[in-house]
């Protein structure tokens, strides 16, 4: 453990260093051609914040923190409009929808939905394993990639050192079969739980991070484009989940393991997640409100703007206020969060809730020590950094500077933006990668005439295929931390599977993203 700690403290002292040379460097070069002093001073920011969210040289929330103080120091934005970018209502969003994932948590439905999903698909290893990823995915899209695996993790461990006992593998059975099913089966399960949270992340606009990066920045960007809604984002990034799970669950089964999962068996394994279903008991009021709430919003989500069908138009129901166009998603996850705030644990006056503390489904404690506060600052400072790299025309520079693409095909770009990202997301935290890279690529694709949700789109959902290391994503991050897998093991799965989804994720965005995106206009 002390090696690794100076080893982590190593690489920060010199990120930190580096983050500094390149700041002053950058301040004190000689401007190029066409760049103004600015711009430049935004290039010195940009680098900073850059280098030190790639090394970690401090929290990444304090690197967030810097545009509110050196871009009005710098001369390139005052802080009366550096300062709205970290209360973006796109932050409310994030916030909103995590009181729902934490509502989910205190009163255990997301475990009651995940034993009930395991619980359909059978005994075999392989059915065990898809039956995590389903279930983790679909909690991914509601609550946070990290919610998620923290909440399947403990329930995969536990589940595989219960069945090693009663395993048999193919030809192979003696007194190492419970190790040997850990580093087999166990191994894969983790990877695959890990995997599905990110990716099932991306299924809603709330799952993922990365996609609430997105949007904030395209909103800000862009806001004469139509936004993008809830349901716009799913009908094409759903397919994207269901098409991939699989490919996933295929490949860890087949070629991830030193042994094929079709060679070990488990004897009872069912009688296990019935009982940890039987020790949860009937569905309590509190679930079912948290239920009711969750899907609720869901709706609202999806129904708040016309959608359309063909020649038909359904309306939505924002169309029944005075202006439609000023209520957004974060305003319904900010109602139902406060909502929950004010319900009462029991509707019926029954003696089950007397004597416990809880008087609401939701409390200020639990949204306090519970909201992930460094990823909502994180996202604020990310949109500070966007909005003074365009209001420096920094972006625009870089971008004339890229025109050497123009004239290269859309199916050359849009791989090369994805391997950009993912490449970046492998050592770097992807919610800054998205940040970081978006105003780039928007300028480029606004310079050599591609539209620029073509480019951006795709870069935003392949931060969160980033499967190669630890450092990655937090998923990656916290299956690492149980012990069982090793870097190497984490590698020759992710390598694959990036590869993988570099050639998927812009062919399902440019054929599903076509007819819900203006990628035309």
């Amino acid at each position: 453990m002390a090696a690794i700690v100076e080893e982590y403290s190593s690489r920060n002292r010199i990120g930190l260093l580096v983050g500094l040379v390149l700041f002053f460097g950058i301040l004190l070069a000689p401007s190029p051609a066409e760049l103004t002093p600015t711009a430049q001073r935004m290039g010195a920011v940009a680098a900073l914040m850059a280098a030190w969210w790639i090394t970690e040289a401090t929290h990444i929330a304090i690197t967030a923190l810097l545009p509110i103080a050196l871009l009005p120091l710098l001369g390139i934005m005052p802080s009366s409009k550096v300062a709205p970018h970290y209360a973006n209502h796109i932050v409310f969003l994030f916030i909103g929808g995590f009181i729902l994932a934490l509502a989910m948590e205190k009163w255990n439905l997301h475990r009651r939905i995940a034993l009930n999903t395991i619980a359909r698909v059978g005994t075999r290893p392989a059915r065990l394993m898809l039956g995590f990823m389903i279930a983790t995915a679909f909690l991914s899209m509601w609550i946070s990639n990290t919610a998620a695996t923290m909440m399947m993790l403990p329930i995969a461990m536990a589940v595989v050192n219960q069945l090693a006992e009663m395993a048999e593998i193919e030809g192979k059975s003696g007194p190492e079969t419970p190790a040997r099913v850990q580093r087999t089966f166990g191994v894969m399960l983790l990877l695959g739980v890990a995997y599905s949270a990110s990716v099932g992340g991306l299924g809603t606009i709330i799952g993922s991070p990365t996609t609430v990066a997105f949007l904030g920045f395209a909103q800000t960007r862009f806001p004469d484009t139509p936004p993008i809604g809830f349901l716009d984002w799913s009908l094409v990034c759903i397919p994207l989940v269901v098409i991939f799970i699989p490919i996933m669950w295929v490949y860890l089964c087949r070629y991830g393991a030193d042994i094929p999962l079709s060679h070990i068996r488990f004897i009872g394994s069912q009688d296990v997640i019935r009982g940890e279903l039987r020790k949860m008991g009937r569905m309590s009021q509190p679930e079912k409100i948290v239920l009711a709430a969750s899907t609720l919003t869901a709706m609202l989500w999806v129904f708040r703007s016309p959608i359309e069908f063909g020649g038909f138009t359904l309306p939505g129901w924002s169309s029944l206020f005075a202006k439609p166009s000023d209520i957004h998603d974060a305003t319904v996850a900010m109602v139902m969060g406060i909502a929950l705030c004010l319900l009462p644990v029991n509707f019926s006056g029954g003696t089950e809730w007397k004597g416990r503390r809880e008087i609401f489904i939701m409390d200020w404690r639990t949204v306090q020590y519970g909201i992930p506060w460094s990823i909502v600052m994180l996202l604020g400072g990310g949109f500070a950094l966007a909005a003074g790299i365009q209001e420096s025309e920094l972006a625009r520079w870089i971008g004339s500077q890229l025109t050497v693409l123009e004239g290269t095909p859309v199916w050359v770009l849009v791989p090369l933006t994805c391997i950009l990202a993912v490449t970046l997301t492998e050592t770097t935290s992807n919610v800054a990668t998205v940040l970081m890279i978006s105003p780039i690529i928007a300028e480029t694709a606004i310079q050599i005439g591609v539209h620029p949700y073509l480019l951006l789109i795709p870069a935003a959902i392949m931060a969160s295929f980033a499967f190669m290391l630890p450092v990655a994503t937090p998923p990656n991050a916290i299956v690492f931390g149980s012990g069982w897998l090793t870097i190497p093991q984490m590698f020759r799965a992710g390598v694959v599977l990036d590869a993988i989804a570099v050639l998927l994720v812009p062919v399902i965005v440019y054929l599903l993203g076509s007819l819900v995106f203006p990628f035309g206009t």
